[in-house]
C-alpha cells in the first residue's frame, strides 16, 4: 500500500517489515449484494450509482477500491471520509453501500454479522475468514494489502539499522504476538531491512500504475 512519505525511496532508510494486514471487501449485512461477481454485476448495471467509503483520499481503502475499478471496468462514487471510523458508521447505517476496508477495522462486524465480507484482497484467503474468497478468484491478477514497517533517516548508521531491525525481527517471532496479529487478520512479515526495501521499490511501482492509469488527483 503506499508511502506517504514525500520520497520514501529517497529519504528513507528502510529498517524492517512488521506485517501485512488485508483489506476486506465489506457490504452492510442486509445488502442484495452477496459476491464480488454481483458487485461487479451491478456496478456496471448501473455505473455511478454504487457509493463505497474511504477514510480518506489517497489511503488503502480508497486505493484497494480503485484499483478493483480499474481491472472490472467498473464505476463507482468515492465517498471520502475524515477517518474510518465515520465511513463505517455509515456503511453500517445504509448510507454508502460498499467498503474496501483493513482487516483489523472490519473483523469485528463481520464476526457480529453487521457486515458481509464479499472477499479479501490478498493471494490467499485469510485464516481468520477461511470461507471468504480473495478478490483474485473473481479477478485475476487483484491482490491488495497494507504493508507496515519501521524506517529511519537515510543515513542512519548501518548498525544501528542492524540492531533495530533485529530487535523487531525478535518481537515478531513472539508467539503472543504472532497471536495477536493472527486473531485481527494481519500477517507477521520478518525479515531484512534490504528485502523491505525492496517491497517499498515495489508497492511504489505497482500503486503509481493505478494512480496513472485512474487519473487520480491529490485533493
Amino acid at each position: 500500500m503506499p508511502l506517504f512519505a514525500r520520497k520514501p525511496i529517497a529519504d528513507l532508510q528502510p529498517v524492517a517489515t512488521l506485517g501485512t494486514v488485508p483489506i476486506a471487501l465489506v457490504v452492510n449485512a442486509n445488502s442484495p449484494i452477496k459476491s464480488v461477481p454481483e458487485l461487479i454485476a451491478a456496478a456496471k448495471a448501473k455505473p455511478g450509482t454504487l457509493n463505497y467509503a474511504s477514510s480518506g483520499a489517497g489511503g488503502p481503502q480508497h486505493m484497494s477500491a480503485e484499483m478493483f475499478m480499474l481491472l472490472t471496468g467498473t464505476k463507482m462514487v468515492h465517498v471520502p471520509y475524515k477517518g474510518n471510523a465515520p465511513a463505517l458508521t455509515d456503511l453500517l447505517g445504509g448510507q454508502v453501500q460498499v467498503m474496501f476496508d483493513t482487516m483489523p477495522a472490519a473483523i469485528g462486524y463481520i464476526r457480529a454479522d453487521k457486515l458481509r465480507a464479499l472477499a479479501v484482497s490478498t493471494a490467499k484467503r485469510s485464516e481468520v475468514l477461511p470461507d471468504v474468497p480473495t478478490i483474485g478468484e473473481s479477478v485475476p491478477g487483484y491482490e491488495a494489502s497494507s504493508l507496515y514497517g519501521v524506517a529511519a533517516p537515510r543515513n542512519t548508521p548501518a548498525e544501528i539499522v542492524d540492531k533495530l531491525n533485529g530487535e523487531i525481527n525478535a518481537a515478531l517471532a513472539d508467539p503472543a504476538m504472532k497471536t495477536r496479529l493472527a486473531d485481527l487478520g494481519g500477517i507477521a512479515l520478518a525479515g531484512s531491512a534490504a528485502e523491505f526495501g525492496k517491497l517499498i521499490v515495489a508497492e511504489t511501482e505497482k500503486w503509481a500504475k493505478v494512480i496513472r492509469t485512474g487519473n487520480i488527483k491529490a485533493q
